[in-house]
């Protein structure tokens, strides 16, 4: 079945007032930290293959997102990038969709068009984008998650889980227009993003799924995985690990270190004054950064 650009897969599903749970890379899913929390929740929650854009090379720049080989039984096949669709039932409440979404190249309106056209069709209820970018936070606190929320109900549930409100304005991506559209048209729309150190970057970031994972878990009465837990304390030792030798190396890195958390505490809320960086701040991520690379 053709909606829009989206090739849906028969028998299409009828769904209850679904939650639609989506991801958009690269633009805001650093270290894969949100792919990684929607890809959890679809095994844990048993999702079922909904469909894909039909043609993706109307959107997307293949010399940008590159094709893929893969053996599969003796045979090569290639992959190409695609935005695609999922959806699990629930025994009780509302439905799920979950969105992996790809930054457009080209005709950019008709892609966000043929989304939203996606969530109208299901009767989407709510709208909830899930990322995550670099900051500049320390390692040594909590993984800070902003967000902002349609309505006040809303806002109280994410004060609840402990989300920063965002109060961002700035470049954005176009794919924003499916939140605006959604709440022109009456649905909730909610954002999560997750900031890790930028300092600190691992390809995989294992504690930014904990705990954009913690955050939904409080929306949605969902479980944790204990691996999720166990990934993400090795990664915090060695990161850890490596960021104090470095310091123990360079003991003026550790009052910069106290002006992060004391940036940290202001913007979380634990502080009574706005605290500002000094310029010596990009210095020690720099340094500590090419550091950390180098092992």
């Amino acid at each position: 079945m053709r909606l829009g650009a989206f090739e849906l897969y028969e028998p299409v599903p009828r769904l209850n007032e679904p939650h639609a749970l989506a991801v958009l890379k690269p633009w805001i899913d650093v270290s894969n930290a949100a792919t990684m929390t929607l890809a959890s929740l679809e095994s844990y929650l048993k999702a079922t293959e909904l469909g894909k854009i039909a043609r993706p090379g109307n959107f997307f720049d293949f010399t940008r997102y590159r094709p893929t080989l893969e053996l599969k039984e003796g045979r090569r096949q290639v992959q190409i990038p695609n935005t695609t669709v999922s959806y699990a039932r629930m025994p009780e409440g509302h439905d799920f969709i979950f969105l992996h979404l790809l930054e457009p190249h080209m005709l950019s309106e008709a892609y966000i068009n043929s989304v939203f056209r996606l969530l109208k069709e299901f009767g989407v209820k709510r709208y909830c984008l899930v990322g995550a970018m670099y900051d500049l936070v320390p390692y040594t606190r909590p993984l800070m998650v902003s967000g902002s929320a349609s309505n006040l109900r809303l806002q109280n549930e994410l004060e609840i889980a402990k989300v920063v409100s965002s109060d961002y304005q700035g470049p954005t991506t176009i794919a924003y227009l499916i939140s605006q559209m959604g709440l022109e048209a009456g649905m909730e729309t909610l954002s999560l993003i997750v900031h890790l150190p930028q300092y600190l970057m691992v390809e995989n970031d294992y504690r930014g799924k904990k705990r954009l994972m913690e955050v939904l878990s409080v929306l949605y009465d969902l479980p944790l995985a204990e691996e999720d837990a166990d990934k993400a304390k090795e990664q915090q030792e060695q990161v850890s690990h490596i960021a104090e030798q470095f310091i123990q190396q360079e003991p003026s890195y550790k009052l910069i270190l106290t002006q992060l958390e004391a940036y940290y505490d202001s913007r979380v809320g634990q502080a009574k004054e706005e605290t500002k960086l000094s310029p010596e701040v990009e210095k020690f991520l720099r340094d500590i950064g090419r550091r950390f690379k180098q092992g």
